[in-house]
């Protein structure tokens, strides 16, 4: 059974941002889209670089974040199907620790 309070979780965070987000039923897991988290905790005008910067930073430090991102297919912006950078809930989690926010502070406490 999906345990529901993991979407929750995540998309409770935000206060309106959109978190694209798919399950896996298979698994039984919810899997982010990494740029929307990002947008949500920065408020970058380009959360897509700030991620991709970002995920060079945690390869160096030696995070295994970015080892457990994947790519699936999500609808984009210009209404198109493209693959993008997710993580489940436990990684999008330590994502969000990963990230200079104030947003991000109640997590990291």
């Amino acid at each position: 059974m999906v345990d529901n309070n993991k979407l929750e979780t995540i998309s409770n965070l935000f206060e309106g941002k959109e978190i694209r987000s798919i399950l896996d039923s298979e698994k039984e897991e919810y899997y982010f889209s990494v740029v929307d988290v990002i947008s949500a905790l920065t408020e970058s005008k380009e959360p897509r670089k700030y991620w991709s910067v970002l995920k060079n930073r945690l390869k160096k430090e030696g995070s295994e974040v970015t080892t457990f991102c994947s790519q699936l297919k999500m609808l984009v912006p210009d209404e198109k199907i493209r693959l993008r950078d997710v993580l489940d809930t436990k990684e999008s989690l330590r994502l969000i620790e990963s990230v200079p926010s104030p947003k991000a502070e109640p997590f990291k406490l």
